[in-house]
């Protein structure tokens, strides 16, 4: 079975000058958890995910040490501080650009199993040969074909 027979070919996707706040929107109003980022021409050049935006978002403490007067300072930014100084950020601060992992539309479904189980993604973006996103597959598109086309 080849990846074409199951991939989704109506990409949504995002570039990386979007902003977190858009990012949200565009996630919420899809009910979807990640969009490839491009460039111009449509080629990837990240990934962005739900999870990347929490871990983000996730408010951090400033701890300061002063190993002679034994000084601990201890800030804690709050969840609204954290949202309001960041909505307007670039996804391309917190996007996923290193070892970004894609399938090619004539591979076989056992080649995206291998990196689904190994990586633990949910979505895999699908490259032509000039490394323009032509679809995306996500797990839930696999178990969904291996249902509808080898068990029923």
């Amino acid at each position: 079975m080849k990846i074409s027979e199951f991939m989704i070919t109506d990409v949504i996707s995002v570039n990386e000058s979007t902003s977190i706040k858009e990012l949200l929107q565009l996630l919420v109003a899809n009910k979807i958890g990640g969009v490839p980022v491009l460039d111009k021409g449509g080629k990837l050049i990240g990934i962005i995910s739900d999870g990347d935006v929490i871990r983000y978002l996730q408010p951090k403490g400033t701890t300061v040490y002063d190993m002679f007067s034994l000084v601990l300072v201890t800030e804690r930014e709050n969840l609204q501080e954290k949202l309001a100084n960041s909505l307007n950020i670039p996804i391309s601060k917190i996007m996923r650009k290193k070892e970004l992992f894609t399938v090619h539309p004539e591979e076989n479904l056992e080649d995206a199993l291998s990196i689904f189980s190994k990586h633990r993604f949910k979505k895999l973006p699908v490259i032509n040969n000039q490394h323009q996103v032509i679809g995306v597959l996500s797990r839930g598109d696999i178990l969904r074909y291996i249902y509808n086309q080898l068990i029923t």
